[in-house]
């Protein structure tokens, strides 16, 4: 009997050497993605046709109108729309673009850190090698080549699309009313509730300020009945007091 081969995944090392591994977005999520993308860029570009039309009564007389100079800078422009969009979404908004973020995928760099404008810049700026001849083609073969998914662009930046994976905190926590009282002294975590703390800690800086508040907060409960009421006051009163306690907790108990 044939077994079949292991799921694309990225294995990330955590500071407290634990390991993670991150399921790899297909070529199916990717082009998903970047339709969806397309279709915004597209709707942006005519409704600003049709803000045109409005100032200038013949658009594509004026168009053909522009000099050699002129229609080559019109088509960077159109390039450098595209590439500014994908970067800064990229950047500002945690490796997500509206196409990458409705698919539930987003691009880390290889060791699974948050991506940087270098390489978010530059990964969408091979975005003119990946598309030739037409339709994305060398893109596409390289992706279907590569062990991971990465298409050149991401290759040379040293990028990989992953797929996000909720953190089911319920798995790990037992029901209010099965709960065993707390424990006036500092218990020692178990396996399960040393690999859910970690599996927060390597992905808070991505999420959304009110899910990471308060997932940490859950696991502030899960994992620290033995604080007094000041001691958790202090432990949430920021993202970084919460994750610096949560970290320590984890060291505590691996």
């Amino acid at each position: 009997m044939s077994t079949s081969a292991p799921a694309p995944h990225l294995d990330v090392a955590t500071p407290e050497r634990v390991a993670l591994t991150l399921p790899v977005a297909g070529i199916g999520y990717r082009c998903l993605a970047w339709l969806v993308d397309a279709s915004l860029l597209f709707a942006v570009w005519v409704a600003l046709y049709f803000i045109v039309t409005l100032l200038l009564a013949d658009v594509l007389g004026a168009l053909q109108a522009l000099s050699g100079v002129g229609q080559t800078l019109l088509a960077l422009g159109l390039f450098a729309t595209q590439w500014l969009y994908w970067t800064l979404a990229e950047v500002f908004f945690h490796g997500q673009t509206v196409g990458k973020r409705v698919l539930g995928i987003r691009v880390v760099r290889v060791d699974g850190s948050p991506v940087g404008v270098f390489e978010s810049a530059v990964r969408n700026i091979c975005r003119v090698l990946d598309f030739l001849p037409v339709l994305y083609a060398t893109g596409c073969i390289t992706m279907l080549l590569t062990r991971q998914h990465r298409r050149l662009g991401d290759l040379l930046a040293g990028t990989v699309l992953v797929r996000e994976e909720a953190i089911n905190l319920d798995a790990y926590t037992t029901p209010a009313a099965e709960r065993p009282a707390p424990n006036a002294a500092e218990r020692p975590l178990s396996t399960e509730e040393v690999e859910l703390v970690l599996a927060f800690l390597s992905r808070a800086r991505n999420l959304e300020p009110e899910v990471r508040k308060r997932l940490g907060t859950r696991l502030v409960d899960r994992v620290g009945a033995h604080l007094s009421d000041a001691e958790r006051a202090a432990v949430l009163r920021s993202a970084d007091a919460t994750e610096t306690f949560l970290r320590v907790r984890a060291r505590a108990g691996h």
